[in-house]
């Protein structure tokens, strides 16, 4: 018996005697949008506290190279190449610290299994030759993939809780709600995304925004029990926050649109060469616009600008206005400006019922801007050759 409890008792002291491998210390951090515009919209990374590894390693889904070849065309045609990159956390951080962002971590409760499975799944997507992928704005960014990493981690379980709710959001109002600290990104988003940005998303979906899904993990279990076991704030934010939602309300422009073709009708038959001089600018921008849009469309994979309603009253042949307004300017007349003024104002009417009968794009504001003056300007040129302005 005194042997049996002597290699009893030496069994245990080499089990004690045994490093402890703890279960690493896996958290998801936030970060507050910054002042450039691509950091509009926040980011997130992974961070992984494995004392058996050394420093904390943070798992960084947003690195891209604006000098590789092929990038610029790469950005136009939505086939953008991001990658992932494994950094020690304290480096990254400091990246924020300098810009004045604030940074708060979730401490996640894995289970050991878990926490395993997601930190060796990490490792392995960090390799060179498996850290590329190709961007996608909503669907495939950085945030969406901290968010697939955790599921697949979680067996499936964060999407299952996630994609059964909904706060009413769209991708149309949480981009330009980020994007409003800069009015030239806020309209061009507003005028730009198509009818596909207005569907409402799940808080799966909406997770495509840091802070979205962070008020989600924020909610969310593990096997019944909270996902998030503590939060931290790591960095204060230094700079101003993202706005509350805010969309574009609709009496300024059908004020300016009803006020601009009043204007239109009492002075542009007077007032030719006037009145070309200020729809010049119009038509050249709107063609430029439609043109840009129908390329979007039609040769890119922005598929959140497809079949955008707003083609109809910014369309492309607005550029062919370019040389009547030139006639008109000199006081001559143009029977095919006048024609296409008729088309142009047709295709706007076209968008008013487009809009009208179903709420497939929220696109009113424009429609209310652009309508008024299309018609206006298709009425105010004489039907016969051109009243000779006295400017």
């Amino acid at each position: 018996m005194r042997r049996v409890l002597a290699v009893v008792q030496a069994v245990v002291l080499a089990l004690l005697a045994l490093p402890v491998l703890a279960t690493p210390r896996i958290g998801v951090m936030t970060m507050q949008p910054g002042e450039v515009f691509w950091e509009r919209f926040g980011h997130d990374a992974i961070a992984i506290d494995d004392p058996a590894k050394g420093e904390p390693v943070s798992y960084n889904f947003g690195f891209f190279d604006p000098g590789e070849p092929g990038f610029i065309g790469r950005f136009i045609r939505g086939e953008m190449l991001y990658s992932l990159a494994a950094l020690p956390l304290r480096e990254d951080l400091q990246n924020y610290r300098e810009e004045g962002r604030g940074v708060s971590i979730q401490w996640l409760d894995l289970t050991p299994a878990q926490a395993a499975e997601l930190q060796a799944a990490l490792e392995l997507n960090a390799q060179p030759q498996n850290s590329r992928y190709h961007y996608d704005y909503f669907r495939d960014n950085c945030t969406t993939r901290v968010r697939d990493a955790l599921d697949r981690a979680l067996g499936g379980q964060l999407r299952r809780q996630l994609e059964g709710s909904s706060n009413g959001e769209t991708y149309r109002s949480e981009s330009t709600r980020m994007a409003a600290p800069a009015p030239w990104m806020r309209y061009g988003f507003e005028l730009g995304l198509g009818p596909s940005s207005d569907v409402p998303l799940t808080h799966w979906d909406d997770a495509f925004l840091p802070q979205r899904l962070a008020d989600s993990l924020a909610t969310a279990n593990n096997n019944g029990q909270p996902l998030v076991s503590a939060t931290e704030r790591l960095l204060p934010h230094r700079i101003a926050s993202a706005p509350a939602e805010a969309s574009l309300p609709l009496w300024p422009f059908v004020l300016t649109g009803l006020g601009l073709a009043a204007l239109v009708l009492a002075f542009g038959r007077r007032h030719p060469r006037l009145l070309a001089a200020f729809a010049l600018p119009l038509w050249l921008l709107g063609g430029v616009f439609g043109a840009v849009s129908l390329y979007a469309w039609i040769g890119t994979a922005h598929w959140v600008t497809a079949a955008n309603h707003n083609l109809w009253l910014l369309n492309p042949l607005a550029l062919l206005m370019s040389w009547p307004a030139l006639q008109w300017l000199r006081g001559r007349d143009s029977a095919f400006g006048r024609n296409l003024l008729l088309v142009l104002a047709l295709l706007a009417f076209c968008g008013l019922m487009v809009s009208w009968l179903g709420p497939l794009q929220r696109n009113a504001p424009w429609v209310a801007l652009l309508v008024p003056i299309h018609w206006a300007l298709a009425a105010a040129w004489p039907p016969r050759g051109l009243v000779r302005s006295r400017d």
